[in-house]
């Protein structure tokens, strides 16, 4: 099978599309014929070796931690599914991904595809829907009513923290660039600030949840929003939790699993209209070096998928 493999840590050019065998799945395991994948930052992070603490791996190494695909073979313990099923998830970051032709994933690590759209839509989900899910629910605790200032909103994990959020009942803030404001808005955000000309900490205040996935100084400047009691939930490290703990605000970092029933509720709201992933481009396997510097670059509105059939 073809397969883009990472043979040491660096940029792009790291990346090779190989022939490697086809792997096979262990008793708990399923082999998934790769329809499509998408490009998360976590990828090109890993590829640089920004991330050998906290997701270990043994090169080579296939990038790649969105799936969509078919069930080709189950472990034998692995009788959630059968061949022939159509299913999504987030494989695990520390073996190889979904930057190939087949891949084995962990069948407690997959769901159900949505019904109501492609593999290439669907493998824009998992990583990023999830990411958005247990942050502003299971972390964040998010409640009707309750008011949310989501940074870097048209993002991939922006847009589905928007939807996610307004599909709750919370009043969504949303910080983007100017010409991304009219698009946060169609996504469901109540008020959208231009990062680039408004001090957020300056128009916004009592805020109950900050989810936030840049870090630094837009981090740090998030504590002046928060209301007592409130949080801050974030994707990367909590720089700032002794300043936080002092203003009575709960702080914390988290790395997203993949939960078969979350990823089965997202796939509820997405089939139900409630929902809707945010393509930016398709690209195919062999461009993935490319499809990388772009979204290390940032400014990518949703995701870049890769069609792999």
């Amino acid at each position: 099978m073809k397969a883009v493999r990472m043979h040491d840590y660096g940029g792009p050019d790291v990346l090779e599309l190989d022939e490697v065998p086809i792997p096979e799945p262990k008793h708990d395991e399923v082999l998934v014929k790769v329809y499509a994948t998408s490009i998360n930052p976590i990828d090109w992070k890993i590829r640089e070796g920004l991330r050998k603490d906290k997701f270990p791996a043994s090169l080579p190494l296939t990038p790649g931690w969105d799936v969509s695909g078919v069930i080709e073979k189950v472990g034998n313990n692995a009788r959630r599914f059968a061949k022939g099923d159509e299913v999504y998830g987030r494989p695990d970051p520390t073996r190889d991904g979904a930057y190939a032709e087949y891949i084995v994933v962990k069948a407690n690590q997959l769901g159900f595809k949505p019904k109501s759209v492609d593999h290439l839509t669907a493998a824009t989900i998992p990583l990023a829907g999830l990411t958005a899910w247990q942050g502003l629910f299971d972390r964040g605790h998010l409640q009707k009513g309750q008011k949310v200032l989501i940074h870097a909103a048209s993002g991939g994990v922006g847009t589905f923290a928007v939807q996610f959020a307004k599909w709750k009942g919370a009043y969504v803030i949303g910080t983007a660039s100017a010409q991304n404001i009219k698009f946060v808005k169609q996504l469901g955000a109540d008020e959208v600030i231009d990062y680039q000309s408004q001090r957020f900490e300056e128009m916004v205040h009592d805020i109950d949840l900050v989810f936030e996935t840049i870090g630094g100084e837009t981090q740090d400047r998030s504590l002046q929003v928060i209301k007592e009691g409130g949080r801050l939930i974030t994707t990367l490290a909590p720089e700032f939790k002794d300043k936080a703990r002092e203003r009575g605000i709960y702080m914390e970092g988290y790395t997203a699993q993949s939960y078969p029933d979350q990823l089965e509720e997202i796939a509820q709201l997405i089939d139900e209209g409630r929902i809707e992933p945010v393509i930016s481009r398709v690209m195919n396997l062999y461009e993935v070096a490319r499809a990388q510097q772009i979204s290390e670059k940032g400014h990518v509105r949703g995701k870049i998928a890769i069609k792999v059939v």
